[in-house]
């Protein structure tokens, strides 16, 4: 990840131009408390962020959700000691700072609703969402949409988007439901295992289509974070000029040295900043940054 733009350096030397963080593939979860401490940590950086106006968290925040209502559901104590009230808290504290909190669903994380946002301020926003960077439009989703050549999973998530399957999924108990998602989980890691790796990635067709009206793509899933230029067939459309658009993916949140007492985490996140906010003209840019914590003791 040496070639990303080192996120500790940027929130040191130029904390006010930051003013929008996008992020990916967090895979929160109780039983990887080094990755939930790293969310902490950035929710505690960006609190501070004079500038910031909007986080957006583009699907997978969590390893799974089996609905609101299995955090909703529990009484005040079991809140208090459950590992996703520190969440909530930052959260809500960022907002009322000034940041708007936006998140999108994610494939492990599809049956997150407005309800659970609600409880830090945030809003539930859906795919394909434009947001207008400097001169650029870009297209923001999740990402799996686009790996159309594993047509066992495009079927797959066809169905569980399903409003119909969702209803029926959510009206089951909360320990069926948690069976139904270990068994996916299962299913999906021995799939995953006997699938060729071109076909977990983006189909250049799909990638193509997507970004037909826009300048930019942006989006996780694939856990490859880069920046690709894609050749324009025809000239943008905002300006009359040709040129290349381009794909920029984030990074999923790693465990680095999983066996050890002292554990830290990598990521690659998007920052949005104003460049040389001294001038009256000063524009946006878009940059992939690699975002580090180094903070977890696992004794």
């Amino acid at each position: 990840m040496s070639e990303f733009i080192n996120y500790d350096h940027l929130l040191t030397t130029c904390p006010n131009d930051i003013e929008q963080v996008v992020i990916s593939d967090l895979h929160l979860s109780a039983s990887e408390p080094a990755l939930v401490q790293a969310f902490l940590t950035l929710l505690a950086d960006l609190q501070v962020l004079p500038q910031l106006r909007q986080l957006y968290i583009l699907g997978d925040w969590f390893d799974a959700w089996i609905g609101d209502d299995a955090y909703l559901s529990l009484n005040d104590s079991e809140k208090q000691s459950h590992w996703i009230t520190p969440l909530i808290k930052e959260l809500k504290q960022l907002r009322l700072g000034g940041c708007d909190i936006l998140v999108m669903h994610g494939n492990r994380d599809f049956l997150l609703g407005q309800a659970f946002c609600s409880t830090f301020g945030g809003t539930l926003i859906y795919e394909p969402y434009s947001l207008v960077i400097g001169q650029q439009r870009f297209r923001l989703e999740h990402g799996d949409a686009l790996c159309t050549d594993d047509k066992a999973y495009q079927r797959f998530r066809k169905l569980m988007r399903s409003r119909l399957v969702q209803w029926y999924l959510l009206n089951k108990s909360l320990e069926n439901r948690l069976k139904i998602a270990d068994k996916m989980r299962q299913k999906s890691q021995q799939g995953n295992a006997k699938k060729a790796a071109f076909i977990m990635d983006v189909n250049a067709q799909a990638v193509s289509q997507a970004v037909q009206c826009y300048e930019a793509l942006l989006h996780g899933h694939t856990h490859r974070p880069a920046l690709h230029r894609l050749a324009e067939q025809e000239p943008a459309a905002n300006d009359g000029n040709g040129g290349d658009k381009i794909r920029y993916v984030l990074g999923d949140w790693r465990l680095i040295d999983k066996d050890s007492s002292w554990q830290y985490v990598e990521a690659v996140i998007g920052i949005v900043m104003r460049e040389d906010r001294s001038q009256e003209s000063a524009k946006e840019k878009f940059v992939l940054t690699r975002y580090i914590d180094r903070g977890y003791n696992n004794k």
